[in-house]
């Protein structure tokens, strides 16, 4: 049996830094998150001073982005801070995943307060002072839009690109390889662009009210809202889960991996695969094969070295004469 490991070849000690540093979206991160604190504390007190639960669902709403937001934050910093910590045995990157995975808890409370609180708007209708109320649910969408433009300029100027980019094996056959967004600064977006969606709601609501005289409009938009918070907590959840629990071994990689040796001239057999994410689109492999005794672990992981998502590789050849 051979084990070998492909950064070993060169250097006993090498880095498990997985990450791009992307200091532009760490710092516009952090801005936006202000700017949303900001701006929810101004519908939470409008939506309480002029009767609108449009307006709170906003404003509770934009209140889950904001810890979303904040924990991006956080999570840039830590993960910058901690890059060479070698407590993490696969770098920093998950604790952006877990930032995620919290906020997604949290959520699920302020989820519950918004639909006891629609509910009870629609029972016991209140008066709504619809010029003001209107007016804040429309600068708070002038916030979004600024913010969503101040992430997408983060996204075009950070370390990571967007494309996709075909190899070629020696038997000619292509392989497909993406090069991620930040998920990180993609999550925020996201969420500023909910909070948008929210916006336009909580507008369309209250001119219902206001012109059409549709007051049990508004509380429904509330309940529309808390429908793109919980729809957003389901989705996070299920994401986050997955990466914290290296649930992904239906990730298209691993079918690859599995093709690749397989069709290899080499004769081996796959006796064991574990592979997991460590980084924003980087997996890390450990491999088992029986092949001839020739066979080297270096050979296989060349054969695996036109997946560039794969970062860390450990391969063990278990060896014999006759392997298939």
């Amino acid at each position: 049996m051979t084990t070998d490991h492909p950064t070993n070849i060169q250097n006993k000690l090498h880095s498990h830094a997985f990450n791009d540093s992307n200091p532009l979206a760490e710092q516009r991160t952090l801005w936006v998150m202000w700017l949303t604190l900001a701006m929810m504390v101004i519908e939470l007190f409008a939506g309480w001073m002029y009767s609108s639960m449009a307006l709170l669902a906003d404003g509770w709403h934009m209140s889950s982005h904001a810890i979303a937001l904040g924990l991006s934050a956080a999570a840039y910093s830590f993960s910058r801070k901690l890059v060479n910590d070698e407590r993490f045995a696969f770098g920093t990157w998950k604790i952006e995943v877990l930032g995620g995975y919290t906020s997604a808890i949290v959520l699920v409370g302020v989820a519950i307060y918004m639909i006891v609180e629609s509910i009870t708007r629609l029972v016991h209708p209140a008066a709504i002072a619809y010029n003001q109320a209107i007016a804040i649910a429309a600068l708070g969408l002038i916030v979004n839009l600024v913010s969503a433009w101040m992430l997408a300029g983060a996204q075009h100027h950070g370390h990571s690109h967007s494309h996709e980019n075909l190899q070629h094996d020696k038997d000619g056959h292509q392989h497909e390889h993406t090069h991620h967004h930040d998920l990180n600064l993609r999550s925020a977006y996201i969420h500023v662009a909910a909070d948008a969606a929210t916006s336009v709601l909580a507008i369309i609501a209250l001119s219902a009210g206001k012109y059409f005289g549709a007051t049990w409009l508004d509380p429904v938009m509330g309940l529309v809202g808390t429908a793109l918070v919980i729809s957003w907590c389901i989705s996070l959840l299920r994401d986050t889960a997955k990466v914290l629990l290296d649930a992904e071994m239906d990730a298209p990689v691993v079918a690859e991996i599995r093709e690749v040796i397989n069709g290899a001239d080499i004769p081996a057999n796959i006796q064991d695969l574990h592979v997991w994410r460590v980084g924003k689109g980087k997996y890390a492999c450990v491999l088992s094969v029986a092949a001839p005794a020739a066979t080297t672990p270096d050979e296989v992981r060349k054969l695996l070295s036109v997946h560039e998502e794969l970062v860390h590789v450990t391969v063990e050849i278990n060896q014999h004469a006759d392997a298939k």
